[in-house]
């Protein structure tokens, strides 16, 4: 679900916890993709360990361009365990879609996808991966956390705002948020007392314990994120394009002023979809957004997305665990990530 923090479309500037590169996509075939969906001819190419979600290279062609490739294994994009590819494909496609869009209605600020020749922004390398195609933009990046100066969180602030009321042809190709928390039907049979442990790696017995021991208050939050959907859906409030994800890891500030990059969650959804993470905590970032849009964020709405933040993380944790994984330095921090957040959970 993030991009790693210090972002990735960066002048070698790069920081985040670390990946390698994917099995089921050699570098051949990713070279190859390039050279179909974009008529890029790569000379050279630099896998990125930036983060978890999606895989990153520099890539330099032979005219001496600059590029930055992302890479998503389509399985991980998935929503619920039965899903097929083909919507975990369209679904991002749809997101990175309204990137372009937006670009193209005049919002110079977001890091769009190149549309590739049949004008998509995302082409399949093969069954299991679907790759994009960005500008190199050189700027400075910064860490997930917090901000660093109130003129970064007002930046962003203001990123955001545009966003939220540009005009409705960004969003004529983006997908409506449904509320549907990414991987709960794993979650939830991980919770299952009566469910089978998969031998599938170091980690499925440690999940299984630590979800038996804590499933009652889990299962409070998923009760209570459900109640706040309800009453979201019987509320008539306003549909905008989010980003989804606005963070400080997810802004650049080149010479032209802030950029928002991965757009790779990106939903027609309530606003506080992106305004619950914002606010300082003291209502000023809720205050200025009302202020420029006459939209008074609701306090059950902010609720609503920031338990489905943790409950989207945990759900992703477990479904990375219930499936084949080795031990791995990933998942050694994703593991340690699941920790902290059930202890969060538990209260």
């Amino acid at each position: 679900m993030l991009w790693p923090p210090g972002g990735v479309i960066a002048a070698d500037v790069y920081l985040g916890q670390v990946l390698t590169p994917p099995d089921g996509l050699p570098e051949d075939v990713l070279v190859s993709a390039l050279a179909r969906s974009w008529e890029v001819a790569v000379a050279s190419m630099t896998y990125r360990a930036v983060g978890f979600g999606s895989h990153h290279w520099q890539v330099i062609d032979t005219a001496g361009t600059r590029w930055f490739c992302t890479a998503d294994e389509l399985q991980n994009k998935r929503h619920s365990l039965g899903e097929p590819l083909t919507a975990a494909f369209g679904r991002l496609r749809a997101s990175l879609a309204a990137a372009s869009d937006l670009r193209d209605c005049g919002a110079a600020f977001v890091v769009a996808p190149v549309s590739a020749a049949d004008g998509e922004p995302l082409a399949r390398a093969n069954d299991r991966f679907g790759v994009a195609l960005y500008p190199f933009v050189d700027g400075q990046s910064f860490e997930w956390g917090e901000f660093l100066t109130p003129a970064h969180r007002r930046g962003l602030l203001d990123l955001i705002i545009a966003t939220h009321t540009a005009p409705a042809a960004a969003s004529r190709r983006a997908m409506a948020d449904d509320f549907s928390v990414p991987h709960r039907d794993e979650l939830e049979a991980a919770l299952d007392p009566a469910g089978d442990v998969p031998d599938c790696g170091p980690f499925a017995g440690p999940v299984a314990v630590l979800l038996a021991e804590n499933a009652a208050p889990v299962r409070r939050l998923l009760a209570h994120y459900d109640a706040l959907v309800a009453q979201s859906r019987a509320r008539p409030s306003a549909r905008v394009l989010t980003h989804g994800e606005p963070h400080p890891g997810n802004t650049m500030l080149a010479s032209g002023g802030w950029l928002l990059i991965d757009w790779d969650t990106a939903l027609v959804a309530p606003p506080e979809r992106d305004l619950w993470s914002l606010d300082p905590g003291d209502g000023t970032v809720l205050e200025a957004y009302a202020d420029a849009t006459g939209v008074t964020p609701q306090p059950s709405t902010l609720e609503l997305y920031r338990i489905k933040w943790d409950l989207a993380d945990v759900a992703i944790d477990v479904s990375r665990f219930r499936r084949q994984h080795p031990g791995s330095p990933e998942d050694d921090q994703s593991w340690h990530l699941l920790r902290t957040l059930i202890e969060r959970i538990r209260g």
